[in-house]
């Protein structure tokens, strides 16, 4: 487990601290989940922290939480601590479903780098011809193995997916998880913002709902990109830490496969990330962040 960052200040049980958030006992049925301002990539996580980060993140979830009217969630309150104001939600304890759920709207990220050795995305044919960006025919449904601090998520095709879950709750997730990103990627595309893609986490209560759980819809989970530059196979402007991981692998001497923790963030990195962290939450929400 690692350190927690705000244990001290709110005398509640920590239950997990991961990369980027910590999750605390309140009472035996809730949780208070806080959001940090620590940022990770390629599985570590690095320092310094972004300023507002957590604060961002957790308001623009609360934002779509909003939108996405008649998508049970687990919110249950935004009234916390003092020390965690902003950047926290009491929400509920839910036995949570191991699959990540990832929808695909564009060819990007793993799945452009398995389109190029198969011509598919977890084992779903695609069209020949398809560039890095492209649009695909339809959205898909492309889960993954949820791993455990410190690996790697591992993308799976649905017949692993039913082999895991069961066939019901697999078809329900595939279910929920697209018509939440159709939903979110015509809002997105009405201010200018194309929702490449996109991970959901679901959890069960007790009478077997399913119910969205954790954050939703943000640049940590999603990948935006800006539609007036959007250019598949040339240009591609992403408001997510993209940015950040692109300095990391060509330009701060780092070798990815050393295993040996990279080095701390620049202040013109730590700035610029904050930014596109602020860009994404006004340009969706059209609101100013402060």
């Amino acid at each position: 487990m690692s350190e927690s960052r705000y244990g001290s200040a709110l005398g509640l049980p920590l239950l997990h601290a991961g990369k980027v958030r910590e999750l605390y006992a309140v009472g035996d049925d809730r949780l208070l989940m806080v959001a940090t301002d620590k940022i990770s990539a390629f599985d570590f996580v690095l320092e310094p922290d972004i300023p507002d980060k957590g604060e961002i993140l957790t308001r623009m979830s609360l934002w779509w939480f909003d939108q996405l009217a008649g998508v049970p969630n687990h919110v249950v309150s935004t009234d916390v601590p003092q020390a965690v104001a902003g950047r926290a939600v009491v929400c509920e304890k839910l036995e949570m479903i191991e699959i990540e759920c990832v929808a695909r709207g564009y060819l990007m990220g793993s799945g452009w780098l398995e389109y190029q050795r198969d011509r598919t995305v977890c084992g779903i044919e695609l069209p020949v011809g398809l560039q890095n960006g492209s649009r695909l025919p339809e959205p898909i449904f492309t889960p993954a193995t949820k791993a455990p601090l410190g690996e790697h998520d591992e993308n799976i095709d649905f017949a692993e997916t039913e082999r895991r879950v069961g066939r019901e709750t697999a078809e329900q997730l595939r279910d929920l998880t697209l018509e939440i990103y159709r939903r979110a990627e015509e809002y997105a595309s009405d201010r200018g913002i194309i929702l490449a893609d996109t991970k959901f986490e679901f959890g069960r209560r007790a009478d077997g709902t399913i119910v969205l759980a954790d954050e939703v819809l943000t640049p940590d989970s999603s990948r935006f990109v800006d539609a007036k530059t959007w250019r598949p196979g040339v240009r591609i402007d992403s408001y997510d830490k993209q940015f950040l991981r692109d300095w990391l692998v060509q330009e701060s001497g780092w070798d990815r496969s050393s295993n040996v923790v990279p080095p701390p963030l620049p202040d013109e990195i730590v700035t610029a990330t904050r930014q596109r962290y602020i860009d994404a939450y006004q340009d969706l929400t059209q609101q100013r962040f402060r």
